[in-house]
């Protein structure tokens, strides 16, 4: 038997804590991670197959809805939360089902039968438009960047150090892949396995360097035909 996996994704102990237990009693599912917030479950998608995502709506500074619009090939999702008053956004958004906190077992079971039924059937899951900007945590707070304000951003081991205008820098715990997903495909373009480029911000092209205002960055012969079909070269 197939199983699928699935993230939970909500701020409090206590319901994350509870969702997993419910979903250890259904064979059918299998709890990859739980995560506090949308910049963990960012992470945790590019680190393992995700299915299904059991998802709060209000979360610190990305919530539920905004994180999901930022997908660019979002999973299966259930919502889980105490407001009744998202719900209509919540299917707007095509979430497999809407679950009002505080949770009953047989209620989430419903609703993973659900998302069960919906996977078997291969259902593609609609691409959502992306926001104009990202939020970042540095230095204990989450920090809004736009899109249009970044120049590349730089693959540093587990972390990611982002180059805007202005010689304004942010050192994120973050991976390079998360960061791309979150991104607009059309805008934002990986050039090396470390670098992530702003398409809009490339000035010149020198040898194997492009130039930017906010520095020159190197492109691996592994995405340069990528690149230049890109730019029309």
């Amino acid at each position: 038997m197939t199983k699928l996996n699935c993230l939970i994704v909500d701020d409090e102990p206590i319901a994350r804590n509870l969702l997993e237990s419910y979903i250890e009693r259904i064979p059918e599912v299998l709890l990859v991670k739980k995560c506090r917030d949308a910049t963990e479950a960012y992470n945790a998608l590019h680190e393992a197959s995700i299915d299904l995502v059991f998802l709060d709506i209000q979360m610190p500074a990305i919530t539920g809805t905004a994180f999901l619009r930022s997908l660019r090939r979002p999973p299966l999702v259930i919502f889980t939360t105490a407001h009744a008053h998202f719900a209509l956004e919540g299917f707007e958004l095509n979430s497999v089902d809407y679950l009002l906190k505080p949770i009953v077992f047989e209620r989430f079971y419903q609703a993973v039968q659900k998302a069960i039924e919906r996977k078997a059937l291969h259902l593609p899951q609609p691409v959502q438009d992306s926001p104009n900007h990202i939020f970042v945590r540095q230095d204990a707070k989450w920090i809004r960047i736009e899109h249009a304000d970044i120049g590349f951003i730089r693959a540093e081991r587990d972390f990611c150090r982002i180059f805007c205008e202005g010689e304004t820098r942010h050192f994120v715990s973050m991976h390079l892949k998360a960061l791309e997903e979150m991104l607009p495909a059309n805008k934002f373009r990986r050039v090396h396995r470390s670098y992530l480029v702003n398409l809009s911000k490339i000035k010149a092209l020198k040898g194997n360097m492009l130039i930017l205002s906010s520095g020159d960055i190197p492109v691996g012969e592994n995405y340069k035909q990528s690149l230049f079909e890109k730019l029309g070269l």
